[in-house]
């Protein structure tokens, strides 16, 4: 990257309704629940989510006088749980590892007991229903491909369930095919592929694949580091005064690689799924990452970049 310039947008979902790209998915899931059969006032919502996901169902529930059960994990930031708290919702924190690197297939079993005990609740289930990528498919994709208008020249999208990406990727392959779509995980996740083991960033990658990316959903896939996502957040941090959430350092992270090969090319898009507010007392903490082990692979990564001439700056404002 030394002694070249390359530019490329972010999509800011934090500047969203509950400051992340899953108020849209939460929007189609409970319109979905909702056609099935009519969210009756006092309707109890289950669902599991690492944080953003329950933060916008637990937004949206209350308005229709719907009850919110947040099945979370210990990964999930503090600040996500108190604010669950405030807006009403119940919370199950799940503390038991499954096994695969996180906690995804206990909470999920944990949901399933829920629903035993209670038949009567809902689960709208944001790893296998449909309505998730359709929201994005409708949404978020047209969005990109709009924003960034004809110089658009590839997507990339972190994953986690995948439903972002299968949506984002469905519009473009009608509608832009020349776009390059862009699958990015995180080191020890299996939502794509690879081999499980221990993930430290939130909202992003998965303990078991995913079920909405098909063959052909996407043109590329990439694994990337816990530390040097946590490197490009603090980078673009210092920057440019941007806190992003994790998942966004993991899909610039990818952006930056492909930038050195030219294969992102002309103007690349990275959806920086929310913010890094909640995310202050974790990775964005010295303290945090010196309790993970991660503090000199984190000081290493940024040295590192630093070193090959990554540096951000503000270029023109896009529509």
């Amino acid at each position: 990257m030394r002694g070249r310039t390359a530019r490329f947008g972010l999509k800011m979902e934090e500047h969203g309704v509950t400051g992340s790209v899953k108020a849209r998915t939460a929007v189609g899931l409970l319109r979905e629940l909702h056609r099935q059969a009519p969210l009756a006032p006092g309707t109890v919502v289950v669902e599991s989510t690492s944080g953003n996901l329950g933060l916008a169902m637990a937004h949206i529930l209350p308005s229709i006088d719907c009850v919110f059960l947040a099945v979370v994990d210990l990964k999930t930031p503090h600040s996500t749980r108190r604010e669950l708290l405030e807006r009403g919702a119940r919370v199950i924190v799940v503390d038991e590892p499954d096994g695969q690197g996180g906690y995804l297939l206990r909470r999920l079993d944990t949901v399933r007991r829920i629903l035993a005990e209670h038949p009567e609740y809902r689960w709208p289930n944001q790893y296998e229903n449909p309505a998730s990528p359709r929201v994005h498919e409708h949404s978020t994709g047209p969005e990109i491909a709009d924003q960034a208008g004809p110089e658009l020249s590839a997507a990339y999208a972190p994953v986690s369930t995948g439903g972002t990406l299968a949506g984002i990727a469905a519009h473009l392959r009608e509608h832009r095919p020349d776009v390059r779509c862009v699958a990015v995980d995180v080191t020890g996740s299996v939502a794509i592929g690879g081999s499980a083991g221990r993930r430290l960033i939130p909202g992003i990658g998965a303990s078991r694949r995913s079920a909405f990316l098909r063959d052909g959903a996407y043109d590329h896939a990439v694994h990337v580091d816990d530390a040097e996502a946590i490197a490009v957040c603090r980078i673009l941090r210092e920057d440019l005064d941007v806190t992003v959430g994790g998942s966004t350092g993991c899909v610039v992270r990818a952006l930056l690689a492909d930038l050195a090969t030219e294969a992102a090319g002309g103007f690349p898009v990275c959806l920086a799924a929310d913010g890094g507010a909640k995310y202050l007392d974790t990775f964005y903490s010295d303290d945090w990452i010196k309790e993970q082990g991660i503090h000199e692979n984190v000081s290493e990564a940024v040295d590192r970049l630093r070193a090959d001439g990554v540096a951000f700056g503000w270029g023109a404002a896009r529509k």
